[in-house]
C-alpha cells in the first residue's frame, strides 16, 4: 500500500542561524504553492516580519500563511500558545481586513503560556545575574516548556474546552508557582490566579472554536494530496539539542522536530529550505565567532535595520559564518538555501566570510559543543571583492553584479547546498528565485 505522504512534496523552512534570518518573507513568498502552512515549534518569542506592498505585518504566533486568504494555517502540538497574545494577533489582522475564521486551526495538544510563566522567566533571568543570563525574550516560553516536561503543572489547549476544570487547574498551579518562586527568589512573589482567569476568559471564548485535532486534519489533507509548508521558528543554532547551549531556545528548531511538533512524519518532507542572511546576526547573550564590534558591524545593523521584531533589541552583527552554517545544513538535512539581505552588503569594498575555526592553533571542523570553548575560537576570514550597485531592482540572478554572484557561489561551495532564493529587498517582489524544488515541484508533477 503506497503512502500518499511521500508524493506531496511537503517543504520545511528553517533558519540556519540564531533566528531573525527572514523566514517570514520566505514562507510568505512560497505560500501560493502550498495548501497548508504549519507552525511546529516555539511560541510568541518568534518574530516574523512580512511586507505586502507598503504594509508591514509582524507575526509572532500565527504562521505567515494567514496573510493568504485561500490558505489553511495550523498551530501544531509543538508550539506553546499564549492565548492573550494569540487573540491580540487575530484582532490585529481582523482590523487590517484579514479574517482567519475557518482557516486557523490550533492543536488541542499544544501547551498554554500563562502570566506566571512570564513572571518565572523574569525571575530566572534576574537570579542568574549578568554573567549567567541567557537573554530570553521574557515571553514565558522556557518555563512553559519546562512545565510540559514536569507534566503535573502543565495546561494544554484541550483544557480550555472546560472552563470549570481550567479554573481549578489554574488556581492550583498558580498557588504552587507562588510558593515555589517566593522560596527560590527570597521575596514575596505575587501571582493572582483570579486576575489571570479574568484576563483569560474572553480569550478562551474567542479561540475555543479554533482548537481541535490538527494531526488528524493534516493526515486527511495529505491523503487528499494537499501540500504542506512547515514554518520553523527561531533558528538552527538555537536548537535545544544542537544549538549553542545554554544560549538556546526551549524547542527543536529544525525539520527534525516536525514529526513531534505537528504529528506529520518527518520522512514526508521532501525539501528543507534553510534561510540565512548574507551576513550573521545574533540577539542576546551567547558566543558569536564572527561578530563585528566596529564600524562595519554598525553599518550592517543600520542598513539592514537589524533590530528585533519581538523585542526591538539591537542585533549583534558579523560576517557570514560558513562553519556554523555548514553545521546547521548538515544536522538539519537542508537541501537548498535562501540567502537574505544581499542588498545590505552593497557598498562594502570587500565582504568577509568565515571559512574556518581555530582553537589554540588547531583547525576545527565543526563548532565546539560547550560555549566556554566556543568563546575562545578564532575565525579564519576570507575576503572577496564587494559591489557598489543597489540591488533592490535586480530581478534575475544573471543581472546581479559579477562580484555578488561570486560571493553567492563561494557560499554554495563552502556550505554544500545550492542557493536557490536570493532576497534583494524587504518586499515580496524583491526576490530572485532560481532552480528550486520548493516552488517548482508541484508544477513539475503536472498538478
Amino acid at each position: 500500500m503506497s503512502n500518499t505522504h511521500t508524493h506531496n512534496e511537503h517543504t520545511c523552512v528553517v533558519g540556519l542561524g540564531w533566528g531573525d534570518e527572514g523566514k517570514g518573507k520566505v514562507v510568505d513568498l512560497l505560500c501560493p504553492h502550498y495548501d497548508f502552512v504549519v507552525r511546529f515549534n516555539g511560541g510568541a518569542n518568534a518574530g516574523h516580519t512580512v511586507y505586502v506592498g507598503d504594509e508591514k505585518f509582524a507575526l509572532h504566533l500565527l504562521p505567515s500563511g494567514v496573510l493568504h486568504a485561500d490558505k489553511q494555517a495550523v498551530v501544531g502540538s509543538g508550539v506553546v500558545v499564549d492565548p492573550i497574545a494569540l487573540v491580540d494577533e487575530i484582532e490585529m489582522l481582523s482590523q487590517r481586513g484579514i479574517d482567519i475564521d475557518g482557516r486557523l486551526h490550533i492543536s488541542d495538544r499544544a501547551h498554554v503560556v500563562l502570566a506566571y510563566h512570564k513572571t518565572e522567566d523574569l525571575l530566572s533571568e534576574s537570579a542568574a545575574g549578568d554573567s549567567g543570563q541567557i537573554g530570553t525574550t521574557s515571553r514565558g516560553i522556557g518555563p512553559c516548556y519546562a512545565d510540559k516536561m514536569r507534566r503535573t503543572s502543565a495546561i494544554r489547549m484541550s483544557d480550555l474546552r472546560n472552563w470549570d476544570l481550567l479554573s481549578s487547574r489554574v488556581r492550583a498551579v498558580a498557588d504552587m508557582k507562588r510558593r515555589t518562586l517566593s522560596a527560590m527568589s527570597g521575596q514575596n512573589v505575587a501571582i493572582d490566579a483570579e486576575a489571570i482567569l479574568s484576563e483569560l476568559k474572553p480569550c478562551v471564548e474567542r479561540i475555543r472554536p479554533l482548537i481541535g485535532d490538527t494531526m488528524l486534519r493534516l493526515h486527511d489533507a495529505s491523503m487528499d494530496g494537499k501540500r504542506f509548508l512547515f514554518e520553523g521558528a527561531n533558528g538552527s543554532l538555537l536548537d535545544i539539542d544542537h544549538g549553542t547551549y545554554p544560549y538556546v531556545t526551549s524547542s527543536g528548531t529544525t525539520a527534525n522536530n516536525v514529526g513531534n511538533g505537528s504529528g506529520v512524519p518527518a520522512r514526508s518532507i521532501a525539501n528543507v529550505l534553510g534561510v540565512t542572511k548574507s551576513y550573521a546576526t545574533r540577539v542576546g547573550h551567547g558566543p558569536f565567532v564572527t561578530e563585528l564590534d566596529n564600524a562595519a558591524g554598525q553599518r550592517i545593523r543600520e542598513v539592514g535595520h537589524e533590530y528585533g521584531t519581538t523585542t526591538g533589541r539591537p542585533r549583534r552583527c558579523g560576517w557570514f559564518d560558513a562553519v556554523a552554517t555548514t553545521y546547521s545544513v548538515r544536522f538539519g538535512g537542508v537541501t537548498e538555501i535562501a540567502l537574505m539581505h544581499l542588498d545590505t552588503l552593497s557598498g562594502f569594498e570587500t565582504v568577509g566570510l568565515c571559512t574556518g575555526y581555530r582553537l589554540d592553533g588547531q583547525a576545527l571542523r565543526t563548532p565546539p559543543s560547550d560555549c566556554s570553548t566556543l568563546e575562545r575560537v578564532e575565525p579564519v576570514f576570507e575576503f572577496v571583492k564587494g559591489w557598489s550597485e543597489d540591488l533592490r531592482s535586480v530581478d534575475s540572478y544573471e543581472r546581479l553584479p559579477e562580484t555578488a554572484r561570486n560571493y553567492i557561489q563561494r557560499i554554495e561551495s563552502l556550505v554544500g547546498a545550492p542557493v536557490t532564493i536570493i532576497s534583494v529587498g524587504p518586499e515580496r517582489t524583491q526576490t530572485i528565485v532560481r532552480n528550486t524544488r520548493v516552488v517548482s515541484a508541484r508544477e513539475e508533477a503536472g498538478t
